[in-house]
């Protein structure tokens, strides 16, 4: 294969990662499931089939291996990241639960000035502004929530799967990079199940036949596919490449809330999307110029899905980095 068409492979790759990443909402609302049930066989189905994978490939070492207690702990964050904007789907638009969503990097890059001493730069203070911006165009500048019962705990909820996910941005990066990527997606998708179980039981769902199609789609679509391929992805691709292609995700929301379920938006909506859309490519290209420590590239999934990969290779001179994509 040549270097073109090889990179034409992982390029296409990233971008099918994102697209799958992207599909979570149209499946739970086609499961017709509760979000306790969803986020439970999201998680489960995904980490079984990291370990069927895992040892059909005789990497048997990457399965029975103890992953650590922070691994563990950024299960929960998993867990409720995805049940909170799966549950933030059913009050208000996809689009509207997305965008909150993407509003996660900006905020543990707020978090991470005050706390972890990562300085904010004026750039990365202009984009925090571009993307907040975004969010008050996506709202129409209309914050007023009286009378608008159903889209104010919609919100709610997405705020909630926001501040899950900005909580498992940071504590993703205190975990040992010795713990190889696949372990802890699994790790962290099995921790997460183990969390929703006791609250899908308690819930008692009867699961009709015609349902468990979508369940397993929901684990196998967003999940196991999507994260594969981004590890293919992220075996050549650079960190920067990568974050630019990830925000194909919030792109393949919107579409299919237009699509499927006539979620339409107006000009200034869409205009608000592109600006909160543009503004994490842009934070994600900065983080990648900085000559930081390298860190591992949290990969999400507004679908449900997130787990830390490290930076590709870079051509000599290499280069330490740090890159964040994201809710990537």
């Amino acid at each position: 294969m040549n270097s073109v068409s090889g990179s034409g492979v992982f390029l296409l790759s990233a971008a099918l990662s994102a697209i799958f990443m992207g599909t979570i909402g149209a499946i739970s609302f086609y499961a017709g499931a509760g979000a306790e049930t969803v986020t439970f066989y999201r998680l489960f189905i995904g980490a079984l089939l990291v370990a069927v994978y895992l040892l059909a490939t005789r990497q048997h070492s990457k399965v029975l291996i103890w992953p650590g207690a922070k691994v563990l702990v950024t299960g929960a964050f998993l867990a409720g990241f995805v049940m909170f904007y799966i549950l933030a789907m059913g009050y208000t638009s996809m689009a509207n639960a997305v965008m909150v969503m993407y509003l996660a990097p900006v905020t543990a890059s707020v978090i991470a000035h005050f706390f972890l001493g990562e300085r904010l730069t004026t750039a990365s203070v202009g984009l925090i502004g571009l993307a907040l911006l975004g969010f008050a165009m996506m709202m129409e500048f209309n914050f007023n929530l009286s009378g608008r019962a159903e889209e104010a705990i919609g919100l709610a909820y997405a705020l909630c799967a926001m501040l899950c996910y900005v909580a498992f941005m940071l504590t993703n990066r205190m975990i040992d990079d010795r713990i190889h990527v696949v372990t802890r997606s699994g790790y962290q998708m099995l921790a997460g199940a183990l969390c929703m179980l006791p609250l899908m039981l308690r819930e008692g769902e009867a699961i009709a036949a015609a349902q468990w199609s979508w369940l397993i789609a929901a684990g196998v679509i967003p999940g196991f596919l999507a994260i594969m391929l981004a590890v293919i992805a992220l075996r050549s691709l650079p960190a920067a490449t990568f974050g630019t292609l990830a925000y194909l995700e919030p792109i393949t929301v919107v579409a299919l809330a237009w699509v499927l379920f006539d979620q339409t938006l107006n000009g200034l909506q869409l205009s608000g999307c592109a600006l909160i859309i543009l503004a994490g490519i842009a934070q994600a290209l900065l983080l990648n110029r900085r000559p930081l420590p390298e860190r591992a590239v949290p990969v999400t999934s507004l679908a449900g899905f997130s787990a830390a990969i490290p930076c590709a290779p870079q051509t000599a001179p290499p280069r330490q980095h740090r890159c964040e994509t994201g809710p990537h």
